[in-house]
């Protein structure tokens, strides 16, 4: 007899293939929508002109990851970032200033992001094999999915053409990103300007799985939350003692995997070998345990809780489905291609 976890499985690859052939069909679709995938776009676009790209990412996404286990979680932030403002063009990878001397990096949002030198080391090793041909917007897409992938996330396909921006995007980086802080309404505001609904809103942030937190992101619950002088009144008071504990007043950082039996415990410290993309983030919402006051208050709106429920069911089969479906999508919002923008030569300057 077949086990529930093997016909899970199953069902998983179904849709996998599912997926990639929905892709393969699609035509012509604006490239600035979410909903459907551009159509300049396809599988192998780089064959004639770089047809090794996807195994030189690979390679050195994998000694990236033996050398750095944070980096998939960094390259996903750092991805979620440049396609959430202005779409999947590698805006936020330039340190050129644009014309009224702003730099959409150093926006407010942007300035803890890491990252940047994995794809610099990736763009390197393409140039010298087929200078002038990838654009970083495909590297850090295909960089992302690689170390979910090395993550024990789940696979996904990317199809790729896509161009570099001109510019970069300081004002809406400060006013669009979702905020640590945000409510549930305003996180699922910016999340559908986008194309994207309650349900792959949750499944996106489950990205939150892996990483690391900032410390002046969570401190706020503590102690003056929303400027009553008192604690978050929703955070149990066992997670409160944990949470001021491992987040006092001179630690910066703090593990994503506080409770996870792996996670160097020693105050202070905030290094967790724990660096598996699972369903565990939505285990803790359901136990009221999230770092974050935006990931709670996915449990105080009837549909994301609903999905939250169902993510954090079996072994997250259902999660993973539906995050590689995310993350497709995700990929291909608002993508330049043809003759829009460039391709660059460095990834953190423009040609000219």
């Amino acid at each position: 007899m077949f086990s529930k976890n093997w016909a899970l499985m199953a069902v998983f690859s179904l849709l996998v293939v599912f997926l990639v052939t929905t892709m393969a069909v699609q035509s012509e679709i604006a490239p600035g929508s979410a909903s459907g995938f551009p159509f300049l776009l396809r599988y192998n676009y780089y064959d004639e002109k770089c047809e090794d790209l996807e195994g030189i990412v690979w390679s050195k996404m994998k000694t990236i990851v033996q050398l750095q286990h944070n980096a998939p979680a960094q390259l996903l932030r750092l991805m979620f970032h440049d396609c959430f403002i202005g779409g999947c063009d590698a805006s936020v990878l330039l340190a050129d200033r644009n014309e009224n001397g702003t730099v959409e990096r150093e926006a407010i949002p942007n300035r803890t992001l890491k990252g940047f030198n994995f794809i610099d080391t990736i763009k390197d090793e393409i140039e010298e094999a087929c200078p002038g041909v990838v654009s970083c917007s495909d590297i850090l897409v295909l960089a992302t999915r690689d170390g979910i992938v090395l993550a024990g996330g789940p696979y996904y396909p990317v199809l790729t053409g896509r161009r570099d921006s001109k510019e970069s995007f300081f004002d809406n980086a400060m006013a669009e990103i979702p905020q640590p802080n945000g409510n549930i309404s305003e996180t699922l505001r910016l999340f559908s300007l986008r194309g994207f609904d309650e349900r792959e809103t949750v499944a996106l942030l489950g990205g939150h799985n892996i990483g690391r937190i900032g410390c002046q992101f969570i401190r706020p619950r503590l102690s003056n939350f929303t400027g009553t002088g008192l604690p978050d009144p929703t955070i149990p008071p066992d997670f409160l003692e944990e949470l001021r504990w491992k987040c006092p007043d001179d630690n910066n950082t703090i593990s994503n995997m506080l409770n996870d039996e792996h996670t160097d415990t020693a105050r202070g410290l905030s290094v967790s070998i724990r660096t598996s993309l699972d369903n565990h983030y939505y285990k803790t919402l359901m136990r009221g345990r999230g770092q974050l006051f935006a990931d709670q208050q996915l449990m105080a709106n009837e549909k994301t809780a609903a999905a939250v429920t169902d993510y954090a069911i079996d072994d997250g089969v259902i999660f993973r489905t539906e995050f590689a479906h995310a993350m497709a999508k995700l990929s291909n919002f608002g993508v330049l291609t043809g003759s829009e923008g460039e391709v660059r030569h460095s990834c953190s300057h423009l040609n000219s």
